[in-house]
C-alpha cells in the first residue's frame, strides 16, 4: 500500500467555497459488501435508516481560531490555535512568526496582546495578557478558520454554517463537516422513523488537514486530539447491539472516536487523548455504517474511509463523484457508507 494509491483527479470547480442550504446537498451511497453505488440528495437519508439504528454525533463546537496581528516590529502576523491549554494559555501556529523567541510578544487585534512562553514541536505556547478568559477574548476578535481549500475571507454565513446545529462542546478548530448536513428538520424526522441519537466530542485539530508525506502511509504519525465518549454513549450503544440494530458514526471524527475507545477489543467509556491512525487493514469493531463528507486525495480521511468499505470500492466511487459533478471536501456533498464485510471483526459490547 503506497500513499499514491489514494490519489485522484479533482477540477478546482468542484471545490466547494460556498455551503447550501442543510440537508440539500447530494448524497452518494455506497454499499461496503457489494460496492453498489446511489445518487440520492441528503434529504433522503431517513430513508436508508430503520427504527432502532443509533446514529452518533460529534457535539464539538468550532471556535474562532484564526487571530490577525503584527509583531513589535510591525510584522503582520496570523495565529491559529491548535488548542486551548487553559484559561489564558494556548497552542498555536503563528504564521510569519519565525523568528519569535521566548519572552517576545504579539499584538493583537483590538490592543490585545500575548507572549510567547515557548515552543512545543511545531506549535507556539502563548499566553494572553488579559483578566478575560481566552474563549471570551475569542469571542471578541476572533475569525471562524475556514480550511485552506477555501480561498475566501469568513462571512458572516460562515459564523452559523461552519457549525453544527448541535455543538454544545467548544474546542475545535476544524468543523466535522458531516455535521453541517443536519437541521432540525431532519433530525425531528429521523427520531419519528425511531432512529436514536448519541453523542461524542472529539475537538478537531488542525492536523486533520496535514498531508500524509510519507509513501508508506504505516509511517505517518496523527496528532493528539482531545476526546470524550460518555457512559450514555457506550449504553446506547450496547442496547444498538441487543436489539440488532446499526451504528451509524456521523463523520470520521466519530468514527475515530468509537474505535479509540474500542481498542481493547470491545468499546468502553473513554475520556482523554487519541491519535488513532485508521488506514486499510484496519478492523472496525464498533462501526455499522458511516455519514461523512468527500476528502482529500491522499489524506488519512480519505484513507479512513477506504479501510470501512474497501480501497478500490471506495476511489471507484469518488473517481464516480467527480465525473457527476458532486461537491467535495468541508463545504460540499456527502456519503452514506456501509461497512466492507472484511473489515469488521465480531464484537462484543462489555457490560461493565
Amino acid at each position: 500500500m503506497r500513499r499514491s494509491d489514494f490519489y485522484f483527479d479533482l477540477p478546482p470547480s468542484l471545490i466547494a467555497q460556498y455551503p447550501v442550504e442543510r440537508g440539500a446537498s447530494r448524497l452518494l451511497t455506497l454499499d461496503g459488501a457489494s460496492g453498489r453505488t446511489g445518487d440520492r440528495t441528503f434529504s433522503e437519508l431517513p430513508e436508508l435508516l430503520v427504527a432502532g439504528d443509533l446514529m452518533v454525533f460529534n457535539d464539538t463546537r468550532v471556535i474562532p481560531a484564526r487571530l490577525l496581528g503584527h509583531k513589535p516590529s510591525g510584522g503582520r502576523v496570523e495565529v491559529f490555535i491548535e488548542r486551548i491549554l487553559d484559561r489564558e494559555r494556548v497552542l498555536a501556529q503563528v504564521r510569519g512568526g519565525k523568528s519569535l523567541s521566548p519572552g517576545s510578544s504579539l499584538l493583537l487585534e483590538r490592543g490585545i496582546e500575548v507572549e510567547v512562553l515557548g515552543r512545543r514541536e511545531e506549535w507556539f505556547e502563548l499566553r494572553f495578557d488579559d483578566p478575560r478568559p481566552v474563549l471570551e477574548i475569542l469571542d471578541e476578535i476572533g475569525h471562524i478558520p475556514l480550511p485552506p481549500y477555501i480561498q475566501r475571507p469568513d462571512e458572516s454565513l460562515d459564523q452559523d454554517r461552519y457549525q453544527t446545529v448541535y455543538a454544545r462542546s467548544p474546542g475545535a478548530v476544524a468543523a466535522p463537516t458531516a455535521g453541517l448536513h443536519f437541521d432540525e428538520a431532519l433530525l425531528n424526522r429521523l427520531t419519528a422513523r425511531g432512529v436514536e441519537s448519541a453523542y461524542i466530542t472529539l475537538h478537531v485539530g488542525a492536523g486533520t488537514f496535514q498531508p500524509v508525506r510519507s509513501e508508506d502511509p504505516s509511517q505517518h504519525r496523527m496528532h493528539n486530539e482531545w476526546v470524550d465518549v460518555p457512559e450514555e454513549t457506550f449504553r446506547a450503544v450496547r442496547a444498538t447491539r441487543a436489539r440488532g440494530g446499526r451504528v451509524v458514526a456521523v463523520g470520521t471524527t466519530s468514527i475515530r472516536a468509537l474505535e479509540s475507545a474500542s481498542r481493547i477489543g470491545h468499546l468502553l467509556p473513554f475520556r482523554g487523548e487519541t491519535d488513532i491512525f485508521i488506514y486499510p487493514g484496519y478492523c472496525f469493531r464498533t462501526v455499522d455504517a458511516l455519514v461523512t463528507n468527500f476528502h482529500l486525495p491522499e489524506s488519512s480521511l480519505l484513507m479512513l474511509v477506504c479501510a470501512f468499505a474497501g480501497q478500490e470500492r471506495v476511489m471507484t466511487a469518488y473517481r464516480h463523484a467527480v465525473e457527476a459533478g458532486y461537491r467535495f471536501f468541508s463545504y460540499g456533498d456527502a456519503m452514506f457508507l456501509t461497512a466492507d464485510p472484511v473489515a469488521r471483526i465480531s464484537r462484543f459490547i462489555s457490560s461493565a
